[in-house]
């Protein structure tokens, strides 16, 4: 009963849900209904009591009925349960199989493997034996076309080395070696009679009848006795050398080459002698600088003929970095090889020094970067460009001349194509001080053959002091100089060039000014003996070896020079002068550098064309060019050292002397002294304390001293 009234209830809560549910609006209160604007609609609350309510009545279940559908659910839950159950075994029944199938796989394929390799390994021993049987039989120097035919390959001897490992060497039996090379073979071999076989017992004894150097080819077989084993070594001998072939050199001449292989034909070839024959031909080519070269393809034919092929390493081409004003040809023109050369560091080195020698650079550098072929390069020049151009003003005022100045301009590498141009202009206020102008212009590059061209024009007056040789001023005068000069230039070798210059001057006393005047006629034969027009044909032959034009640490530089005048000028003369500079490199940075010169002339000399000696470039300590003749020696001994960066300090002697004739100088004089050198944009500037007979005196220059 108690189920029964609970089900009726259950009935009656689930009925006034649903009509909860289809009734959400709550009735509102008259007086709210009424405050609502007329426009909306009103909802009517029906009169749920006026709604007829029939009360259906649950179905009675019984417990007998309420337990057999339990039961029934329980049933069908297991049912499901032993279904999945089913499944699941299933699958992993299927799996299991599966695993078991690849693992039989995998067990058959390694089982077919290992019986591949051990038919492999039966059918290289069986052949091994049989070759080894058909040289036995054979006992003597086989054929050497039978060679191949016969050969075991190397697998297979080491596995026979292998299987003997630990066994007693019988003895050691050497075939194919003839009477000549068999004592040579024996001597070489480790191996010995009673000695414990071991793995890598035949290796050492190859190895070292190879280096006898007259086998070919070298393999051993191996004979069981039931003492041990017998080790044969079968030994094709080198051929007999008939002829050498020498391909791929072009640096080098075959004839030089073929003298640095030492066998001579019609005996039989020793690869240890023609390996060192090949070590003595790359280190030919590396001593000639060319570092690239390989010697290590060889054809020897068993007709005795051999074939050296050397590839001695290409350059492929130039690549220019760092140039903004350079043109890229101003560069190439100075390198000593050619793409498709063989390269060679000594003129590459060579190259960078006379790049570096144009004085357009700062600093040039070198690196080598492989090529698109085999062993060839690319050389890359790396340059960091320095002021070429320079721009000089000078300027006064005084009550007696006026206003003066000096303009000057030029370029050392006009418009970046390596030209060279300058032009100096002085002016006064009334033509009374210094005047006139100087012009040079210089091509180094007309054709192929570096011919170069110098044009130089003048036109100059300027005060002149004349000093004896005392240090006495003799006169101040003005004086003036015209004219021009072709000069003409051709390398002969690497380090040597000739010049020939052909000039026009003339020269002119203008004005006495203080001291002797010799403007007067008394003078008139002095002035006539020594001012006039001057034609001259110069000729000079100079070997430069220098390492660096601007401060040189190792090398020489020689000239020789011949001053022939005449040729429809006033004056006939012949001047000769020899002159040599050295230099020893005396430390890191240190150089000692040695000057020489001497001059001889002949002929009626004026006294402003004889040698001048005296002054900053030839002996410091006296006043530019105090001693005059027609003949001079000059000599000089500096050493230089680093100071500070880009200042150079010197500890100087120099010497020598002029005089009228003969062979030797009457009178000579010396200074010793200290100075400074400092390079800046516009080139070294030397200032220099010398000491000489008549006191002290400083010097100052730009450029350098020799």
């Amino acid at each position: 009963m108690e189920q029964k009234h609970y089900r009726k209830w259950a009935y009656t809560a689930a009925f006034a849900a649903s009509f909860a549910a289809a009734m959400p609006l709550e009735a509102a209160p008259a007086e709210n209904v009424a405050a609502e604007p007329q426009s909306q609609a009103v909802v009517a609350i029906p009169d749920i009591t006026a709604v007829p309510v029939e009360v259906v009545p649950a179905p009675v279940v019984t417990e007998e009925e309420a337990l057999a559908r339990q039961e029934a659910e329980e049933a069908k839950l297991r049912a499901e349960a032993e279904r999945k159950a089913a499944e699941e075994a299933e699958r992993k029944a299927a799996e299991e199989a599966a695993r078991k199938a690849e693992e039989e796989r995998r067990a058959a394929e390694a089982a077919a493997r290992a019986a591949e390799e051990a038919a492999r390994r039966a059918a290289e021993e069986a052949a091994a034996a049989k070759a080894a049987e058909a040289i036995t039989t054979t006992r003597g120097a086989v054929p050497a076309e039978r060679w191949t035919e016969m050969r075991p390959d190397e697998q297979s001897i080491a596995l026979r080395q292998k299987a003997l490992v630990g066994q007693t060497v019988v003895d050691v039996v050497f075939d194919g070696a003839s009477d000549a090379t068999l004592p040579l073979a024996k001597t070489a071999v480790l191996s010995r009679a009673g000695d414990v076989f071991a793995e890598d017992t035949v290796d050492k004894d190859r190895a070292a009848i190879y280096d006898v150097g007259l086998f070919y080819d070298i393999f051993p077989t191996f004979e069981m006795v039931p003492e041990g084993v017998i080790v044969t070594y079968h030994l094709l001998e080198n051929p007999i050398l008939h002829s050498v072939t020498i391909e791929g050199n072009r640096a080098l001449k075959t004839p030089e080459l073929r003298k640095l292989i030492t066998t001579p034909e019609g005996e039989m070839l020793n690869t240890k002698v023609l390996h060192d024959n090949l070590q003595a031909i790359s280190d030919r080519y590396h001593k000639d600088g060319y570092i690239l070269v390989k010697v290590n393809n060889l054809d020897i034919g068993r007709d005795g003929n051999l074939k050296v092929v050397i590839n001695e390493g290409t350059l492929e081409g130039y690549v220019v970095k760092g140039n903004t004003k350079t043109k890229d040809r101003v560069i190439i023109r100075e390198m000593r090889m050619k793409p498709g050369d063989p390269f060679n560091a000594k003129k590459a080195r060579r190259s960078m020094q006379r790049v570096y020698n144009l004085g357009f650079f700062d600093d040039v550098n070198m690196k080598l970067n492989p090529g698109i072929e085999q062993n060839s390069v690319v050389l890359e020049v790396d340059v960091v460009e320095k002021r070429t151009g320079n721009f000089t003003v000078g300027a006064g005022y005084s009550s007696s001349d006026g206003f003066i100045g000096m303009v000057g301009i030029g370029d050392r590498n006009f418009r970046g194509i390596g030209d060279a141009i300058n032009l100096t202009f002085e002016f006064s206020g009334d033509d009374t001080d210094n005047h006139g102008y100087t012009f040079s212009y210089r091509r180094p590059w007309l054709d192929k053959k570096e011919t170069a061209v110098t044009f130089r024009l003048y036109n100059r007056t300027y005060r002149y002091y004349d000093y004896n040789s005392n240090g006495d001023k003799v006169e101040e005068f003005m004086r003036k100089y015209t004219g021009g000069e072709f000069t003409f230039s051709r390398p002969v070798s690497e380090v040597s060039t000739n010049y020939i210059t052909l000039r026009r001057r003339e020269d002119r006393y203008i004005k006495h000014y203080s001291e002797l005047d010799r403007s007067t006629p008394k003078y008139a034969d002095w002035r006539d003996a020594n001012f006039g027009l001057t034609n001259s044909l110069i000729l000079e032959h100079v070997t430069d070896t220098r390492d660096n034009v601007f401060y040189p640490m190792k090398g020489n530089k020689l000239s020789l020079t011949a001053d022939i005048a005449g040729f429809g000028g006033k004056f006939k003369y012949q001047k000769y002068t020899l002159e040599e500079n050295y230099y020893i490199k005396a430390g890191h940075a240190q150089v000692l550098a040695l000057r020489g010169m001497y001059g001889y002339g002949n002929g009626t000399i004026p006294e402003y064309s004889q040698y001048r000696i005296g002054g900053q470039n030839t002996i410091r300590g006296y006043r530019d060019e105090q001693f005059r003749g027609n003949h001079m020696w000059l000599g000089t001994v500096e050493y230089r050292f680093p100071v500070f960066s880009k200042v150079n300090g010197a500890l100087f002697t120099d010497f020598g002397g002029t005089w009228a004739s003969g062979w030797s100088p009457s009178n000579t004089y010396s200074s010793v002294g200290f100075g400074l050198s400092i390079n800046t944009p516009v080139g070294p500037i030397r200032v220099d304390l010398a000491h000489g007979k008549q006191g002290n005196r400083v010097h100052f220059s730009v450029g350098g001293t020799f």
